[in-house]
């Protein structure tokens, strides 16, 4: 697919793929500051190392650790498969926002986008995550431009086909962009896509670190198609009330081809193991790889299998592994959010 600026132009542009494209390889952080995580590194450790084994099974994984103390041990716990390097320091695990959109640039070849990433708002240190993108671009030998807002890769969905989603809550945030008014935000953000509509979603500012990334409660499975996590009934919390209203809105919404959007509900677990205020239950912090989908699973076992049907059902041939990562989770994030694909060219 060629991307123009409109039907008169005859010079393609950069665009976003949607995450269900060929890929080349997936970008992970090893976590290793005790400020960060404090007594429990430990456990996140084993879980991003148990992410990173899982995905070399379909694809390569390059995992950037701070020095060669911690390289080594990422290594020893990755495993052979697993490609660690110092070259790019990082300060915490959460590659989806940290690394560089990677486009294709219209002439058979990739670039990156670089989103500025600022700690979510300052909220935490990031003095070599704030450099990661653009070195992973330089590694890469890739071009890269800066977009002309701040966000996180995990703020924002695309169904590469001219389609993307975000919350303003995240991205029209003074702690991101300051000044900057949702029409401003909306133009800067298709452009560094290559997308045409924009749909928003309000979502919830203040309650976790990342001011609530859409990637946690709605995806794009295609285009034309989203699936959007629902809580149990019973529940009516901040977060439960934002997932029905990010259901209504997609249900409504049209995309950038004028298709009305299909949504399909996945039911979140009723019961979970975790005691964390900040638990992240979703099965739609899934990330999708040659070959397969990866995502948790929380020990309950009739909405663990449903969620394993219905992503199974939505990325035919490819073989969905669920795994536990309740440490992760704990922490705020999931397997989507530790992540980055680079696609195929």
């Amino acid at each position: 697919m060629t991307h123009y600026r409109d039907d008169r132009s005859t010079e393609p542009y950069p665009w976003v793929p949607a995450d269900d494209v060929p890929h080349a390889r997936t970008w992970m952080s090893w976590p290793s500051r005790r400020g960060v995580w404090g007594l429990r590194l430990g456990g996140v450790q084993e879980d991003i190392a148990l992410i990173a084994r899982t995905i070399a099974e379909f694809e390569p994984v390059v995992m950037c650790a701070p020095d060669d103390w911690t390289a080594g041990k990422a290594q020893s716990w990755c495993g052979s498969g697993v490609e660690v390097i110092t070259a790019i320091p990082t300060d915490d695990l959460w590659m989806r926002d940290t690394a560089p959109v990677f486009r294709r640039d219209g002439y058979g070849g990739l670039d990156a986008v670089v989103l500025n990433f600022n700690g979510w708002g300052n909220k935490q240190v990031h003095h070599d995550d704030a450099r990661v993108a653009e070195l992973v671009a330089t590694r890469r030998g890739l071009r890269h431009t800066f977009a002309d807002f701040v966000g996180e890769g995990g703020a924002i969905e695309t169904d590469g086909d001219g389609t993307v989603m975000a919350t303003e809550s995240s991205l029209v945030n003074k702690n991101r962009n300051r000044g900057m008014s949702r029409d401003e935000i909306e133009e800067a953000l298709l452009e560094a896509y290559g997308a045409d509509t924009m749909i928003w979603l309000p979502g919830i500012k203040g309650q976790d670190i990342t001011d609530d990334h859409v990637d946690v409660t709605s995806r794009f499975v295609r285009p034309g198609t989203v699936m959007v996590q629902l809580p149990p009934a019973d529940r009516n919390n901040a977060w439960a009330r934002d997932a029905r209203e990010q259901f209504a809105i997609l249900s409504a919404a049209t995309d950038a081809r004028g298709r009305r959007l299909q949504v399909v509900p996945v039911h979140g677990p009723d019961t979970v193991r975790s005691r964390s205020s900040k638990f992240v239950d979703s099965y739609l912090n899934f990330h999708v790889v040659n070959g397969g989908v990866i995502t948790a699973q929380f020990g309950d076992a009739y909405k663990d299998a449903a969620a394993r049907d219905a992503l199974a059902v939505a990325f035919p041939g490819r073989e969905v592994v669920q795994i536990d990562v309740d440490r992760l989770m704990a922490g705020g994030g999931g397997i989507h959010c530790s992540t980055m694909h680079e696609p195929l060219p």
